[in-house]
């Protein structure tokens, strides 16, 4: 960091008036099954980038991949729908091209005009793309006519693809607004936050979390466990588990954060420090209309799942919550689209909801699509709700990311 600055250039720092910029957005929505947008969270957070763009009048095209068509051209992954809720948003029109590269690419460009927005289709149409191929990536900024390249796309900078990394060989390349606010904030919270500070830690897989368990066994001042990694660390206790799905070959990691927990707090602390539940609620099954019954986790029925935490140990949440000053929360804390098994989910949201004193962050991914499904403000009852699942993981562990790294340097 440098001196609370970031360390990289941003669209603040480079003179863009008038120029063409091409700028990796994360566009990958949730669609429904008509193919409609279900959730536009994604691209509202990059307006403060393109609104600053179109203030220094200039001509901007934007570049996104949406879901997995590995390679091939898939109509159901267009990217048509995004510049359409794009266009309603900004109340202007927004031009949309069904290529990512070529001749077609290059003369719609050309004959826009400064102040415009041309959406590009889908780069994963191209399987170059992913394997970060510099020629795809020298077409996209040559045909184009990109005089700068903007890094927007938050929920993708963890990864070294074309449109992320070799682009920025070809195109001087700067950070977003978007990039930049995600990026402090989420450091910030890590290496200076306002404590006590609780981290809340869900979701299905501790062999995914491996690298932000043990940054916060160092860093939190409590450490929350629920959802499928709870699961994980109960069986790893001795408890009977029932059908619950859990991980079955994470001792050596979890007997790791045991061992950095008890040097720091003492055994006698571990209970209070890193809590587990010690009631959840069970189910038969993960459908919809699902029904609930909650118990003991030492007394699970045999065929049934711990799906969701119990109300003894959502009360023991609240409590430790409310004296947090900061909380940092990375994954559900139970199957929490399944109306029966979201009231830990929905206990955490509205405690944090409720108490605007405490800096909370949540990180992207199913956590960020619960959060603002469940929030009528969406997602503003929150400090921080973050647009990244992948990128805020690993930038909270403490890893390099590749999308960030290739930008220029920021003037010392």
């Amino acid at each position: 960091m440098n001196g609370g600055r970031f360390y990289k250039r941003t669209i603040r720092d480079v003179p863009l008036r008038g120029k063409t910029v091409l700028v990796r957005v994360d566009y990958n929505v949730p669609l429904r099954e008509d193919g409609t947008i279900a959730d536009d969270y994604r691209i509202q957070s990059s307006l403060p980038t393109i609104r600053k763009l179109l203030d220094e009048s200039c001509k901007i095209v934007l570049i996104s991949h949406l879901g997995r068509p590995d390679g091939k051209i898939a109509p159901e992954f267009s990217l048509e729908p995004a510049a359409q809720r794009l266009a309603e948003l900004l109340k202007t029109s927004v031009r949309f091209v069904d290529k990512s590269i070529g001749p077609k690419v290059s003369m719609a460009i050309k004959r826009a005009p400064k102040g415009s927005i041309t959406v590009l289709e889908n780069l994963r149409f191209h399987a170059e793309e992913e394997a970060d191929d510099p020629l795809f990536a020298q077409k996209l900024a040559k045909d184009s006519g990109a005089n700068y390249f903007v890094q927007d796309g938050f929920g993708v900078v963890h990864r070294a693809h074309a449109s992320t990394h070799a682009i920025t060989q070809y195109l001087p390349s700067v950070a977003g607004l978007l990039l930049e606010r995600e990026y402090m904030t989420i450091t910030h919270a890590m290496r200076d936050p306002a404590r006590p500070l609780v981290a809340v830690l869900g979701g299905a897989k501790v062999s995914d979390k491996i690298g932000i368990l043990k940054k916060f066994a160092h860093i939190a001042d409590t450490i929350i466990l629920g959802g499928a990694m709870a699961n994980t660390f109960l069986a790893y206790k001795g408890n009977f588990m029932g059908a619950s799905v859990y991980e079955k070959d994470q001792n050596e990691v979890i007997q790791d954060v045991y061992d950095q927990a008890v040097r720091k707090v003492g055994r006698k602390g571990l209970d209070a420090f890193l809590i587990l539940p010690f009631d959840v609620g069970v189910g038969a099954s993960r459908n919809q209309n699902a029904t609930r019954q909650d118990v003991s986790v030492k007394a699970i029925p045999t065929g049934m799942m711990a799906l969701d935490s119990g109300p003894a140990s959502i009360a023991v949440m609240r409590k430790v919550i409310d004296g947090a000053k900061t909380v940092i929360w990375n994954g559900t804390l139970g199957i929490a689209e399944v109306p029966a098994f979201a009231k830990g989910s929905i206990a955490l949201a509205e405690e944090l909801a409720s108490r605007p004193h405490i800096t909370s962050i949540v990180g992207g991914g199913d956590t960020a699509d619960f959060v603002l499904h469940w929030d009528k403000k969406q997602g503003k009852s929150f400090s921080h709700v973050s647009t990244g699942g992948g990128a805020s993981l690993e930038l909270m562990s403490g890893l390099k990311l590749p999308g960030v790294e290739a930008l220029l340097d920021a003037p010392r």
